[in-house]
């Protein structure tokens, strides 16, 4: 049985993000936009929804699902990723890593969109 590295890759990204979501918050409140309320709230909730997501793509009976929540989850942080331009500092190493990092988001869109639909 060939292994599902799609699926593999996204459980291991998405679990290893949820963790650090619930164990180091503060990493990523500042990330949050403040027109969403509580950023403690929002940082525990997506790291909860990371490792549920994770756990689906873990498990071949709810891959499918876990790539369609997978989908959502990554479409759901883009407002977070754009938030990033209006609190990065306006210094070359934190700029670059915000241009970088939006666009990543559309290759793990993508894959999670693959794995949703058994590819």
């Amino acid at each position: 049985m060939a292994v599902p590295w799609r699926a593999v890759g996204l459980a291991v990204v998405l679990g290893g993000s949820g963790v650090l979501h619930l164990v180091r918050p503060g990493l990523y409140e500042w990330l949050v936009p403040p027109e969403l309320g509580s950023a403690r709230g929002w940082v525990t909730g997506s790291g909860v929804a990371e490792l549920a997501t994770a756990g689906l793509l873990a498990v071949p009976s709810s891959r499918r699902s876990g790539g369609w929540a997978a989908a959502a989850l990554l479409t759901a942080f883009l407002p977070a990723h754009l938030h990033t331009f209006r609190v990065v500092p306006r210094r070359p190493l934190p700029m670059t890593a915000a241009v970088v990092r939006l666009p990543l988001q559309a290759p793990l869109i993508a894959a999670a969109m693959r794995v949703a639909r058994g590819r």
